[in-house]
């Protein structure tokens, strides 16, 4: 009776059967991003029916924006881990001053953003490229969703603090809700129905925005009357040198490691503008499309993350090897079907956005090309991931740099220099190829200093017993 009263108290993530357990949390965060995915791919495909300099311009704003959701999502890690880990170890003070510190950290980051986006707008676009009306768009666009994003902060601040207490089933209704009043307000605004103003590519940014706002207001309904593990405070939204600390010890690694996206982007962005303005878009549109592949492996990590942050901080190390076998099997499994549907329907997938026949000339091989990538690259997010629910974030960090800045972007230039476009898209197998030995590496380092000490400390436990 004792036994079943201990397992009543403790959270699902420590007594509930693995799989069970991975696919519980895992499946509404995977459902959550498909929708994210869908609108993102909406998104696009109503702003090419403006004209293909609209969505290269899209295209070209997408650095910005992800290095505003890389400083949100980063932080978001860095928030899953320590509360996850805080709540295994049952210290719930230190889970509520964390909920805390990260809406402050929020707050503090969007200031941030909606500065740098209402004043350095202009200048990001006149950076990329000369052409006036691809840098128009790109302005109006890119300041409505910077000066606007205290509802993306807000939004994954509060869906971390429903996923660190293996409530993923509510960030899929507010990630959803919020894509769907997206998809919805996207052809209102961009085109003028029903009685809204014809706003264009300014439009497609406002109903992101509007999409998001919506979002994090319902997050914050849902902790607030769904999340008694989590009480928030005002006192203790004051910063707390040792909890912001503890969150960007996990966060700063996985922030810059996303921004390196963004580094990479622009990158291959100036690579390939310098050959026509359509290779640009058919980048932009690879990765909308990629998204819809990613994505389901991400909030399959969404979930994978506090489960073996919560059973690091309660020592089940075998609890935490069966969640990462089970992830990089189900991960790889994702990355098969999206391998084969770019090898297959490149052509379908480029009709979505209007292609033209010079669109398609570019684009039905670089979705083959890249789409290799995928064969390994499931396996290398799944490790990225684990390294950062057991603090070692740097690790995550080194292997992002070296696919993407020591390899992929040097790769892409020299093949755009000696062989021509079409070579360029080869860079990304040839990055994930690396990604897979280094992260190979670095998880023999992290299991033989995390995972080894606890299951040999058990044994030794077991044998003295």
């Amino acid at each position: 009776m004792a036994k079943e009263t201990t397992i009543q108290k403790e959270n699902k993530m420590g007594v509930m059967p693995v799989n069970r357990l991975l696919i519980s949390m895992s499946v509404p965060m995977m459902i959550s991003m498909l929708v994210q995915a869908l609108y993102n791919i909406v998104d696009s495909m109503f702003v090419a029916q403006i004209s293909e300099n609209a969505l290269t311009a899209v295209s070209l704003a997408f650095p910005a924006q992800n290095l505003m959701i890389a400083v949100a999502t980063g932080t978001g890690v860095g928030i899953n881990a320590l509360l996850s880990k805080s709540l295994g170890e049952k210290n719930f003070d230190r889970v509520n001053k964390t909920a805390g510190n990260a809406v402050f950290l929020a707050f503090c980051s969007f200031v941030v953003f909606a500065l740098l986006g209402g004043f350095f707008s202009r200048l990001f676009f006149t950076l990329q490229t000369d052409i006036e009306e691809i840098i128009n768009y790109g302005e109006q666009y890119l300041i409505i969703c910077t000066v606007f994003s205290f509802g993306v902060f807000g939004q994954v601040t509060f869906e971390r603090l429903l996923q660190s207490t293996g409530k993923t089933i509510y960030t899929m209704i507010t990630q959803g809700v919020g894509a769907i009043i997206n998809i919805i307000f996207d052809p209102i605004l961009i085109f003028g129905l029903l009685g809204f103003p014809k706003m264009g590519v300014a439009g497609a940014a406002a109903a992101t925005v509007f999409g998001q706002i919506v979002a994090f207001i319902l997050a914050v309904v849902l902790n607030h009357f769904k999340n008694p593990e989590v009480r928030l405070h005002l006192r203790n939204f004051r910063p707390k040198a040792v909890i912001v600390r503890n969150i960007y010890a996990v966060g700063v690694p996985s922030i810059i490691m996303a921004s390196i996206g963004s580094v990479m982007t622009f990158g291959m962005n100036k690579i390939l503008i310098a050959f026509t303005p359509t290779a640009t878009a058919v980048f932009g549109v690879y990765f909308k499309l990629q998204s819809f592949v990613f994505m389901p492996v991400f909030g399959l990590n969404n979930g994978m993350v506090p489960i073996v942050a919560y059973n690091y901080g309660a020592k089940k190390p075998e609890r935490i090897t069966k969640t990462v076998k089970l992830s990089v099997l189900y991960a790889v499994a994702i990355m098969f079907i999206g391998l084969l549907v770019f090898m297959l329907l490149p052509d379908k997938l480029l009709a979505i956005f209007n292609a033209s026949e010079n669109m398609l000339a570019i684009g039905v091989p670089a979705l083959r090309i890249i789409s290799i990538s995928f064969l390994f690259a499931g396996y290398a997010i799944v490790c990225s991931s684990l390294f950062q629910a057991l603090g070692h974030g740097m690790l995550s960090l080194w292997v992002s740099v070296l696919r993407q800045l020591v390899v992929l972007l040097p790769v892409a230039f020299c093949f755009a220099r000696w062989f021509g476009l079409e070579s360029v898209w080869l860079a990304f197998p040839v990055a994930e190829i690396a990604s897979l030995v280094f992260s190979t590496l670095f998880l023999r380092h992290v299991y033989k200093k995390e995972i080894l000490p606890m299951k040999q400390e058990q044994e030794n436990a077991q044998a003295s017993a």
